[in-house]
């Protein structure tokens, strides 16, 4: 990924440096500045198989840089000894823009959420965080990269130095400048297809995406931050919703994990942002997934339910089901309605879906294929 190493070591750098069209300033906490050495390390980090108790899995496995930084085509993903979880790897690409990490949004920050994986049994399945601090303490490269980031050694280095080194790597994987930007804020009439403009036409009209996928002034992030239920999952399971909340309300207070919790349990899993709120609004409610490169992360949803894009549309011109005459969820959230769209609306709105990918991933799905 040069262009995307190019670009963190321009912001690292300290040197002047211009947001990709359509984004704003990538959001930096006060207490983990930006380094070109911090990036490194947390590259390095990232890609390191030494992090799991088979030594075959890395962030990257599940966040592929060839893949748009997810594990496309996979539903769900796989973790140590080919086990699976119960959702879909999202992509970290812009994830330094949301507000919560993880589809029910159980993490407040990149530092945070960096920490689950290497312990969740069906992903990395370390049993404490011992392993890893053994191996960046004692291993000469990276006990020199810890010295030099953080100025410190031995067991002064910690997991929040970890963390802050793998959430400092993941603010530089960011990318606008799709075709949309350039139409869109960069007023060239050109960069859009006749079946992408009409597809903006739905997507701002009549299919309201953007009601949630939301597109400003000057800015585009393609989400609200926020969660919903769409009918996707707790459909399966809303016979059993009242009794999954309660048993699962009482499992909580006396403690248990709900990161394993969520991600080992498919049932558990489709209870969505209510797992970590226990506010019975919040239930089958995920969060709002940015739509950036979109067309090279399939499958979609919170569980990979749905193959295409096409199949995406279908589902919310049908009002958040299959197919017409399903069973619509009871805890649908509100707006969620049938919208009417023609066959010929929907394959606009998948073309205009195409015009959010960025051209340096553009270019990686090509050499992938």
């Amino acid at each position: 990924m040069k262009a995307l190493a190019l670009l963190g070591l321009a912001l690292l750098a300290g040197a002047v440096y211009a947001e990709p069209l359509g984004l704003p300033p990538v959001p930096i906490p006060a207490d983990n500045p930006q380094s070109a050495e911090k990036i490194k390390l947390g590259d390095k980090l990232f890609h390191d198989k030494r992090f799991s108790s088979t030594g075959a899995v890395a962030c990257s496995n599940c966040h592929d840089d060839a893949k748009a930084f997810t594990d496309s085509p996979r539903r769900v993903s796989e973790g140590v000894n080919k086990l699976t979880g119960t959702r879909n790897a999202p992509t970290v690409i812009n994830a330094a823009y949301m507000k919560t990490q993880f589809w029910d949004g159980r993490s407040p920050s990149l530092e945070d959420q960096a920490l689950y994986p290497f312990l969740n049994p069906v992903e990395m399945a370390l049993p404490d965080h011992g392993p890893i601090l053994k191996i960046v303490r004692n291993d000469p490269d990276y006990a020199a990269a810890f010295q030099s980031v953080f100025g410190k050694s031995g067991e002064a280095i910690t997991m929040k130095e970890v963390t802050q080194a793998i959430a400092s790597f993941e603010r530089t994987v960011v990318a606008g400048n799709s075709p949309f930007d350039r139409w869109y804020y960069g007023h060239d009439e050109r960069a859009l297809t006749p079946a992408q403009v009409r597809g903006f036409q739905v997507f701002v009209g009549q299919g309201r995406c953007v009601s949630c996928h939301v597109i400003e002034q000057t800015q585009a992030l393609f989400t609200d931050n926020r969660f919903h239920n769409i009918g996707v999952g707790i459909t399966a399971v809303q016979a059993d919703v009242p009794k999954l909340a309660g048993a699962f309300l009482e499992a909580k207070a006396k403690g248990v994990d709900v990161d394993v919790a969520v991600l080992t349990d498919k049932k558990t899993s489709e209870l969505g942002r209510f797992a970590v709120t226990d506010q019975f609004d919040d239930l089958g409610g995920f969060k709002t997934p940015t739509l950036r490169n979109i067309a090279l992360t399939a499958p979609y949803m919170h569980d990979g339910s749905l193959k295409t894009l096409k199949d995406v549309m279908t589902h919310y011109n049908n009002g958040g089901i299959a197919k017409a005459g399903d069973r619509v969820n009871d805890f649908l959230s509100g707006g969620i309605r049938p919208l009417n769209l023609t066959s010929q609306q929907m394959d606009d709105l998948v073309a205009f879906m195409q015009a959010l990918t960025s051209p340096e991933f553009a270019q990686t799905a090509a050499k992938a294929k």
